[in-house]
């Protein structure tokens, strides 16, 4: 049966979940309405649409039989392969990237959708090859959904931060699958290898003096971001700009900020993607600390929500998609945050229900309708 519906599924809707996602959209919209001003387009009302058919869209998801789940878990993860090869093809470039599909007036970034049908994939796998809770996953068990993890990063690319989220949600899934201690610290081993491979291979550029990376690993303006993210002042006006705009506008914030749109480097339009990729930067500025840890508050109740709904799921599909989400959710957030703040590389994270997008806030309400779906569900038998 592709819907069901009960009346006994009702009093296990995670309220506190709705509650907060509800909340930190608003309170996005809100922001947007200050990041955007004019001579912008005003982008929040475009974002409360976005927001109504993201609604729309969870509440569907909220009532599809979790054995339908199950069997499109894998056609929706071909699917947005198919879209991600389409978009090599015929992608919107943006910004010297092709990260969007144009559909008439409407846009779509396939990447977005693609961390959703990831964690459904791995969620199907681990549920169709289920071991004891004390038995940890050899490698033999695990090809399936590390090449589901491989597959999408490698398309993903050359979307940096869409791959990192990707790589690092799929990481915490098989480290909540329980890995042999072997191969645990194999995979340790590989990561640092890895790393010191990219490290090792940045290059003088006697052009302008600035560590680049060899075009095999990294493109140059990515490669710019991180050598302004380990000297933060040696390029000002160029891959360290938008850092340091960032923090002069979270930290001229103080305690109570300046006021909704009040905030002079979002006013002044100094602080650049203001309305996307540092979003955080605008709310920090105009609200100050007390409603930054605010916001923070909101997030951590929708993490260790979706963690609660996990441990009490009724099977292990259902626990390994709330702990996709979760993970999914939290790495976003650390990232943006950490990189608004100059603790990471800029990378083009977007903040989950804050920043402007139709993609990126109906995957998110997509991925909590799932978790939703999870809760109303665990009572069934």
């Amino acid at each position: 049966m592709l819907l069901r519906v009960e009346r006994r599924m009702v009093p296990h809707v995670p309220w506190t979940l709705v509650a907060v996602t509800l909340a930190i959209a608003v309170l996005g919209i809100w922001n947007l309405a200050s990041a955007s001003r004019p001579p912008h387009t005003p982008l929040w009302t475009r974002q409360t649409v976005n927001l109504a058919v993201g609604l729309v869209a969870a509440m569907g998801v909220c009532f599809l039989d979790t054995r339908f789940l199950q069997r499109m878990a894998y056609p929706f993860y071909g699917t947005c392969l198919g879209l991600l090869l389409l978009l090599r093809v015929v992608g919107h470039r943006a910004k010297g990237e092709a990260s969007w599909l144009a559909l008439g007036p409407l846009r779509m970034e396939p990447a977005e959708f693609m961390k959703v049908a990831l964690l459904l994939a791995l969620a199907r796998s681990f549920h169709d090859h289920p071991r004891r809770p004390e038995e940890p996953h050899g490698l033999a068990e695990l090809w399936r959904p590390v090449l589901l993890a491989l597959g999408a990063a490698a398309l993903v690319l050359p979307d940096l931060g869409n791959t990192m989220m990707i790589l690092l949600t799929a990481g915490t899934v098989l480290l909540f699958a329980k890995l042999k201690r072997g191969l645990l610290v194999a995979g340790v081993v590989v990561l640092v290898s890895l790393s010191a491979v990219v490290w090792n291979d940045y290059v003088r550029d006697p052009s302008d003096g600035h560590r680049t990376v060899i075009r095999n690993v990294l493109k140059r303006h990515q490669s710019a971001r991180i050598a302004g993210w380990l000297s933060p002042d040696s390029d000002l006006r160029g891959s360290g700009y938008h850092a340091a705009q960032s923090k002069i506008a979270v930290g001229s914030g103080g305690f109570l900020g300046k006021g909704w749109r009040q905030g002079t480097q979002t006013g002044l339009f100094f602080l650049p993607e203001q309305h996307t990729d540092f979003i955080f930067s605008v709310w920090a500025e105009e609200h100050g600390f007390l409603a930054c840890l605010l916001l923070l508050v909101l997030y951590g109740l929708m993490f260790t929500t979706a963690l609660g709904v996990s441990f009490q799921a009724r099977d292990r599909f259902g626990a390994f998609v709330c702990v996709g989400v979760a993970a999914m959710l939290f790495w976003q957030v650390f990232e943006n945050i950490g990189m608004v703040v100059g603790l990471l590389p800029v990378t083009g994270i977007t903040l989950p229900l804050m920043s402007y997008g139709g993609s990126s806030m109906v995957s998110v309400l997509l991925s909590l309708g799932l978790v939703a779906n999870v809760a109303m569900r665990r009572h069934l038998f």
